[in-house]
């Protein structure tokens, strides 16, 4: 930078600027000062001190296309009137404190030449209040439509426009979404029709003609959560139980498309493609049904939608595997172990070893198998259906009898399980009661098994 202005010049303790005259500069002259040399002025009408986001924005934009509007200072004196070379800045503290900070990070020199404008006639307690007072901020939604302009003329992505203006990438993405809402609600919103909080419901989705047509059918009442439901009513939440079985990812990846909210802050969003979501669920609990008839020999298996396909259907129920005397002893020597273990955990529960152990016996335990199993000739009668569950988990129903396959049985075990449903768990095993709880050291639930 170089100065401007020939009306003046500044005295030699002012640094890289000084041209060894003793002339101080004149009122209205524009002039390069060291930022070193640039001070916080002590009459600034703005005493709660601009905050780091708002810093953070000046560096930004400083380091892009420098300082846009010249800081105006005072001269420093000292006590006896004589100038110390220091200027105070009266307007443009936050310039300052932007330019400060790019110093810091050691992205410019402290002495970086900084252009000012000297003002020594105004009172400069009054001309900082003026400088913040009459002023008028634009409104939100023309900001909106002018990240929008840089994105589209200028080709700028959310990271640049960000870097450019020092606000994160997913602040400008929200940004250049409401840019893009349909001309009739941005009107609104300019005009105060519409309050930002329903802006935002309406630009979930980019779709300008479903947004002008909910405009229309709502009215004048126009409710956040009503416009939000209104905007998404053909697709399904992410949260979702068939979302949550099948996964995301894999939905997308089958090429299906997800709307996000970037509105919130677990940006959440929806799939808009329930077709093939729900045929996706049909195909995972189908070849889930599948695997269980060939992994525990059931006669057939089949996917079902609801438990009304279950309850048409007989049962039967599962008995009481007979252990050999060997078997038996050895699941009683390892409860009691397991037992005793539990029973020795401290205030901090147990300790590494001792939690070793009880995962060798939980191991030991589970290879013996259930306590209660289905004989090989009801399997070979009966099937298994596999539903989605409410919390988006798959649920075995086993023992399941059609008409055509039923035979006078016998009176269900009475201390068998009413219910042999079993829920898949994230790796598609399915989850079974533990045979005896056990705690551990952070106190989580124990991992599957007897």
């Amino acid at each position: 930078m170089t100065a401007q202005s020939t009306q003046a010049r500044i005295p030699a303790a002012a640094g890289a600027a000084a041209t060894g005259a003793d002339q101080e500069p004149v009122h209205g002259a524009e002039i390069v000062v060291p930022l070193n040399r640039l001070k916080a002025s002590p009459k600034n009408a703005r005493k709660v001190p601009h905050s780091a986001a708002t810093i953070e924005a000046f560096a930004a934009s400083i380091k892009v296309k420098g300082v846009l509007q010249p800081p105006v200072v005072e001269i420093e004196r000292g006590e006896d009137g004589t100038a110390t070379g220091n200027y105070l800045v009266t307007i443009g503290e936050g310039r300052r404190q932007g330019l400060r900070l790019l110093a810091k990070r050691k992205q410019i020199k402290r002495t970086h030449p900084v252009k000012v404008v000297v003002d020594t006639e105004n009172d400069a307690h009054e001309i900082s209040l003026d400088e913040n007072t009459t002023r008028e901020a634009m409104h939100p939604a023309d900001q909106f439509e002018a990240f929008k302009r840089l994105a589209d003329e200028k080709g700028y992505g959310a990271e640049e426009i960000g870097a450019r203006f020092g606000v994160t990438a997913t602040v400008v993405r929200q940004r250049l979404r409401l840019g893009a809402a349909a001309p009739e609600l941005m009107a609104a919103y300019r005009e105060g029709a519409l309050a930002l909080d329903q802006l935002m419901a309406f630009c979930v989705s980019g779709d300008q003609d479903r947004q002008r047509q909910v405009f229309e059918q709502l009215g004048e009442y126009r409710p956040v959560h009503a416009i939000r439901r209104a905007m998404t009513e053909a697709k399904v939440r992410a949260d979702d139980r068939r979302a949550v079985f099948v996964g995301v990812e894999a939905y997308e990846a089958e090429g299906g498309s997800v709307l996000r909210d970037l509105f919130t802050e677990d940006g959440g969003g929806w799939l808009e493609d329930p077709a093939l979501l729900d045929r996706m669920v049909g195909d995972k609990l189908t070849a889930l049904a599948d695997e269980a008839r060939q992994r525990e020999d059931w006669k057939w298996a089949e996917a079902a939608s609801d438990y009304v396909a279950v309850n048409a259907l007989g049962r039967v129920y599962p008995v009481e595997v007979v252990r050999s005397e060997d078997d038996a002893a050895q699941i009683a020597a390892l409860s009691e172990e397991y037992d005793a273990l539990v029973s020795e955990a401290g205030p901090e529960g147990l300790t590494p070893e001792a939690d070793a152990r009880l995962e060798e016996i939980d191991k030991a335990l589970q290879a013996f198998g259930p306590d209660f199993d289905y004989p090989a000739e009801v399997k070979a009668r009966a099937g298994v259906m596999v539903l989605l569950g409410h919390d988006g988990l798959a649920r075995f129903e086993r023992g399941l009898v059609r008409a055509e396959d039923a035979v006078s049985d016998r009176a269900p075990d009475p201390d068998a399980p009413e219910s042999w449903s079993e829920a898949e768990t994230q790796d598609g095993e399915t989850a079974r009661p533990r045979r005896k709880p056990r705690p551990t050291r952070d106190r989580r639930p124990c991992p599957n098994g007897w």
